[in-house]
């Protein structure tokens, strides 16, 4: 699976800064890649911290003027349990190739009743784990489990990871998925 790298690198546009919109408060950018949005989160106004498992992703994100560690998403974390909303942008559901895996690991991320923001892509999109791979102009990473997650599959995985309100969103071109626990 071709992953699009070129496209994280640049500033974040108006179709970014919608779906950041959909965050709450203090925002944990997981997967933050050259930190494009943790850098729109702060512009709009949240105490944001972007992590990512490739030093040199973090070590952009930090030339960007905002904060970012390099630590892997199902390891101990800063503030875990107290983040108001934690965003899976750019295809980050995918990190571990097991959707239901992750989300119930974010959800014990953010506080009770926080929120997981979650890329979506497009109808007649089917849940797919494969193998990815990063890739430079001189360098390729070592491959890596990623999976997809569709907008008709979101209801099925969220509930299967213990979230019980999701609402989708179609933001121009994109899809996205607030999910919450404790929903009326």
């Amino acid at each position: 699976m071709a992953l699009p790298v070129h496209l994280w690198s640049r500033a974040a546009d108006d179709s970014d800064h919608e779906l950041v919109a959909l965050c709450d408060g203090p925002t944990l950018d997981i997967g933050c890649g050259p930190g494009r949005l943790t850098e729109a989160l702060v512009e709009h106004g949240h105490l944001a911290l972007g992590i990512d498992v490739v030093p040199t992703a973090v070590a952009m994100t930090v030339d960007r003027g905002v904060a970012a560690m390099l630590r892997d998403v199902f390891d101990r974390l800063p503030g875990e349990g107290r983040w108001h909303s934690a965003l899976l942008a750019d295809g980050n559901i995918g990190i571990g190739g097991d959707p239901v895996r992750l989300l119930q690991r974010v959800r014990a991320v953010v506080v009770p009743g926080g929120r997981v923001v979650v890329e979506l892509d497009g109808p007649g999109s089917a849940v797919m784990s494969c193998w990815a791979a990063l890739e430079g102009s001189h360098t390729r990473s070592r491959p890596f489990r990623w999976a997809t997650l569709g907008v008709d599959d979101v209801r099925r995985v969220a509930a299967a990871a213990g979230f019980d309100g999701v609402r989708v969103h179609h933001l121009g071109q994109r899809w996205a998925a607030v999910l919450t626990e404790g929903a009326a």
